[in-house]
């Protein structure tokens, strides 16, 4: 986000960035968003966190009537029932999530599904969808475990039930904590060798950098972004490279906070600082209204229901032998285009949509 301050340094007005944790805490979140706007005139909330927090910080933008770009946060509901015209969801959400990872891994040979999924709704919903675009792609779910949430650690249990069921996929329909040890684990069992492919279900690339290719080869996930996809994707990380250490790796995350920030200031000089700080509502309108284009996704636009439409990658991760150096971690198997990636306008619930 200040690489994308720093480039708009000479349109005309200045940009400052302040930080906050909100530490995945929804009053925490909406606290610090309100301070902002009441008492340090912020114009604009990035990022997201985790799911709660966004859809609290939501609620608050809209009513201050300022602009939230949230990059992190995987809710579709941002886009659906509790979608704003105060805000723009970058960077991916459940639905692309299971519709890249499940029906394009089905596509790709791997047609039979077990899930180990986290007992909360964010992996429910992973679950539902990404079991319901298996079956649509042909596939088959052989069954599912809960996990508790939060706490758990060992995991071993959870891998035997899904070896049981002999499924070609293991779905791991969780994040954080949970993720990285579900696929240390996994590693020791030797599932790879058996012949069984660990679909991750919400994966970064710091998380592989710091589990290393020995435990997360043949692992497969979705981004939209990865840095050396292309010329473009490798000039912005030439950009913010030396800004954010050698040893950081670069994820979807990143260049979703980068790519909406520069969208939203081209916003800005384009209808001017006064009308933009008057309004986040026509602030958002006018980002909609101009083509999106940018270093980390290309070209895309964002459509009346907030949703920033770009391709969605689905990736196999490398084993140690295949990797040319640092970071250099993904294999492409499938391209989502960014129109098919999401889901369909007329099926979010946006009160924002006409039918």
């Amino acid at each position: 986000m200040r690489q994308a301050a720093a480039e708009f340094g000479n349109r005309g007005f200045n940009v400052e960035v302040v930080f906050a944790d909100n530490q995945n805490k929804p009053d925490v979140g909406s606290n610090v968003t309100r301070q902002w706007f009441d008492r340090d005139g912020v114009d604009a909330v990035v990022d997201g966190g985790a799911s709660s927090v966004a859809l609290a910080v939501n609620d608050v933008v809209r009513e201050k009537n300022k602009v939230f770009l949230n990059s992190s946060s995987a809710t579709s509901d941002l886009t659906g029932s509790k979608c704003s015209p105060n805000t723009v969801h970058w960077t991916y959400d459940t639905w692309m999530l299971a519709k890249s990872t499940g029906g394009a891994t089905v596509r790709a040979g791997g047609d039979s599904w077990f899930f180990i999924t986290a007992d909360y709704a964010f992996g429910h919903a992973l679950e539902r969808d990404t079991g319901t675009f298996v079956r649509n792609a042909g596939g088959r779910v052989l069954g599912s475990v809960r996990t508790p949430f939060p706490g758990t650690s060992d995991f071993s249990s959870f891998l035997v039930q899904a070896m049981a069921a002999k499924p070609k996929v293991i779905g791991l329909a969780n994040a954080g904590s949970d993720t990285i040890n579900c696929i240390k684990q996994a590693a020791e069992f030797g599932l790879s060798r058996r012949g069984v492919q660990l679909a991750s279900l919400l994966m970064f690339l710091p998380d592989v950098h710091a589990l290393g290719l020995a435990t997360t080869q043949g692992l497969i996930c979705t981004e939209t972004f990865y840095w050396d996809l292309n010329d473009r994707t490798r000039a912005f990380s030439a950009r913010v490279r030396p800004h954010i250490g050698a040893q950081n790796a670069l994820c979807m995350n990143h260049a979703g906070g980068y790519a909406s920030v520069v969208h939203y200031l081209k916003a800005v000089a384009d209808m001017g600082v006064r009308a933009a700080k008057a309004s986040g509502a026509d602030a958002v309108a006018r980002m909609k209204a101009m083509p999106c284009d940018d270093d980390c996704f290309g070209p895309g636009r964002i459509r009346e229901d907030g949703r920033k439409l770009h391709p969605a990658y689905l990736f196999e991760v490398k084993k140690p032998e295949e990797s040319r150096g640092q970071f250099d971690y993904y294999k492409l198997l499938q391209t989502t285009p960014g129109e098919e990636a999401f889901r369909p306008l007329g099926e979010g619930g946006c009160p924002m949509v006409r039918s």
